[in-house]
């Protein structure tokens, strides 16, 4: 197999062999954008290791069970860290709360589970996963959803979990930006478009997993944009948009500006690309995202994972945390296109 990585509309392609016996079994990111350089090495250290945690804890749950459950080991730990924006280090919206969405799809069954506007879930992928096994349905959102979670035995939390000095942060910047805008004077460049004026990481988080048998499953966790409207839903949690997984196909986890990876259906886009164009995993995934209006703000990133382990993770913004590993344990992290 090939492990591919590209990135912008350019499609600057690097690949490296790995070896047909150690396949790619996880492949994980943690949001595209972000300003690497306004990081600091302590934080991305920190960002680095959270990643690393998580592709072991996915890889070690892969080998006791599926790729499912690979997938939600994985993303809960992005979501204890408090380094990403999903679970603990969801960002603010205007009236200062934080409202939690993620989906979940296991690839052999096409079943799903998604959840949104919620608050008070530990774990927004593992409620996804008890929706998508006990409820019958695929979508809940709220205090109906919270309430359902918490009867199935899903871990909750007070609110003032979630909080956390950096997204108060943003929050209070952002505010002040939005003020100044009103009153006619210079704001600084939008944020969540994956350039200057972006915070450090704005880090939606999400997997794809491929498992010994060939099945395959996605998910993705995300606290949203820094400032947005309270009860925006962004694409995270809508299966076809933001998530999707179908054996013999492939496993899609994407990142950017949720309303264009609705609008254009990305993630089943590109399983339909692969399902009845042919295209490759890399290919489908550069057509999709390169197929986004770039103005305004067809910025994002995806990761992929076929039905033979082939991996891509593309994306078209300064940077995004993403992350590999093999059956045998071999990790890859990287943060630049490079």
């Amino acid at each position: 197999m090939r492990y591919i990585v590209a990135f912008a509309a350019f499609l600057m392609v690097s690949t490296s062999a790995l070896a047909q016996d150690d396949p790619v079994v996880l492949v994980v990111h943690g949001g595209a954008g972000g300003n690497k350089k306004a990081m600091g090495p302590a934080v991305e250290k920190q960002c680095r290791d959270t990643m690393e945690r998580a592709l072991k804890a996915g890889r070690d749950a892969i080998d006791k069970g599926e790729s499912l459950d690979g997938v939600e080991a994985a993303i809960k730990v992005l979501e204890d860290s408090g380094h990403f924006n999903a679970g603990k280090g969801a960002v603010f919206n205007r009236d200062g709360r934080q409202e939690l969405n993620a989906s979940i799809m296991d690839g052999k069954t096409r079943k799903a589970g998604a959840i949104a506007g919620i608050c008070r879930v530990k774990n927004p992928i593992a409620a996804c996963r008890v929706i998508m096994e006990k409820s019958g349905h695929v979508f809940m959102i709220g205090e109906s959803a919270e309430r359902y979670c918490k009867d199935q035995g899903v871990e909750m939390v007070s609110p003032l979990y979630f909080w956390t000095d950096r997204a108060w942060k943003e929050l209070q910047s952002a505010n002040a930006g939005a003020k100044k805008k009103a009153a006619g004077l210079p704001s600084p460049p939008e944020r969540g478009a994956g350039g200057e004026g972006d915070p450090p990481h704005f880090g939606t988080v999400g997997a794809a997993a491929r498992d010994r048998k060939g099945n395959l499953a996605a998910g993705t966790s995300t606290g949203g944009i820094t400032y947005v409207r309270p009860g925006r839903v962004g694409d995270s949690p809508i299966i076809g948009a933001g998530t999707y997984a179908e054996n013999g196909v492939g496993a899609v986890s994407c990142t950017g500006k949720g309303e264009l990876f609705i609008r254009h259906t990305v993630a089943s886009d590109i399983a339909a690309r692969m399902k009845y164009a042919g295209d490759s995993v890399n290919l489908a995934a550069s057509k999709a995202l390169n197929g986004l209006p770039k103005n305004p703000g067809g910025a994002g990133g995806i990761i992929a994972i076929d039905s033979k382990g082939n991996v891509a993770t593309i994306f078209n913004t300064a940077g995004m945390f993403r992350g590999t590993i093999t059956q045998s344990g071999k990790i890859w992290i990287a943060i630049d296109p490079d």
